[in-house]
This record gives C-alpha cells, sequence and structure tokens, in this order.
C-alpha cells in the first residue's frame, strides 16, 4: 500500500496588509521536507493560500495526500466554498487568482483537507508557523 504524503500548511503576516511570510512541511515516510517564503505586501489569507499552493507546486508525480492547516478559509473555501464560487464564474471573490491556483495544484492528487487548531501544541502546525514567521524576519532583514 501507498504511504499518503502529510503536509501542514500555515501563513502569517505582520500588518494586515503587511510583509507576509509561509511555512509548509511535508512528510512522506522517513523523508521531511520544510518550505518557506514571502511576500512584501499581502494578507493572512493570501499567505495561508500560498502555503498550500507552494506545497503543492513542490510535487513531482500524483499523490494521495492529508492537508493540514490551521486556516479555515483555507479548508472551507477549498472543500464547500469553491463549489458555488465556479458557478458564479468567481464574482465578488477575494483572492481568485490564488483560488484558481490552488484549484490547478489540487487537481492531479486525491487530498483529504483537515484543520487544526492554531497555537495550540500540535508540534507540525506549529513548527509551519515557525516556517512562516521565518519568513517575515527574512524578508524585513532583506531590506525588502
Amino acid at each position: 500500500m501507498q504511504q499518503k504524503l502529510i503536509i501542514y500548511t500555515d501563513g502569517a503576516c505582520k500588518g494586515n496588509p503587511g510583509i507576509g511570510g509561509w511555512g509548509a512541511i511535508l512528510f512522506y515516510g522517513e523523508h521531511k521536507k520544510e518550505l518557506y517564503g514571502y511576500a512584501s505586501d499581502t494578507t493572512n489569507n493570501r499567505m495561508e493560500l500560498t502555503a498550500v499552493i507552494e506545497a503543492l507546486k513542490a510535487l513531482n508525480r500524483s499523490c494521495e495526500i492529508e492537508i493540514y492547516t490551521d486556516s479555515q478559509y483555507v479548508k472551507r473555501g477549498i472543500t464547500e466554498w469553491i463549489h458555488g464560487w465556479l458557478r458564479k464564474n468567481w464574482k465578488d471573490v477575494k483572492n481568485p487568482d490564488l483560488w484558481q491556483e490552488l484549484l490547478k495544484q489540487t487537481k492531479a492528487h486525491t487530498i483529504s483537507w483537515h484543520w487544526v487548531r492554531g497555537h495550540n501544541g500540535d508540534i507540525n502546525n506549529e513548527r509551519a508557523d515557525e516556517l512562516a514567521n521565518l519568513a517575515i524576519t527574512e524578508a524585513g532583514s532583506s531590506g525588502s
């Protein structure tokens, strides 16, 4: 039986909008990969979405995935709200560019979406948060 890929993601923002960071941890068996990045003028929700998008972009083949996020916006958006947004042709949707990219990135995979309470002791969620904040720190020190 093929192992599932496990992904934890988080986004953060200093100011909203402001400098934002995203972090993702990918687990496959004994392997672990950490990713993070930043944007200079963004929002927390955009960073939450970017974390998942970038984690999925890092994959080079179709996978069975469990994604853990502390963002109800991401989880409910991709599992519930997106169907209505598609019917309405993205009318009145915030961040349509990222939602469309997320939808594109999910097509090749079988994904189970999970919400975890943020800042509640889940070690992998806490690490994803640390990565997002590290990105913000690096963004600030690079003069961006």
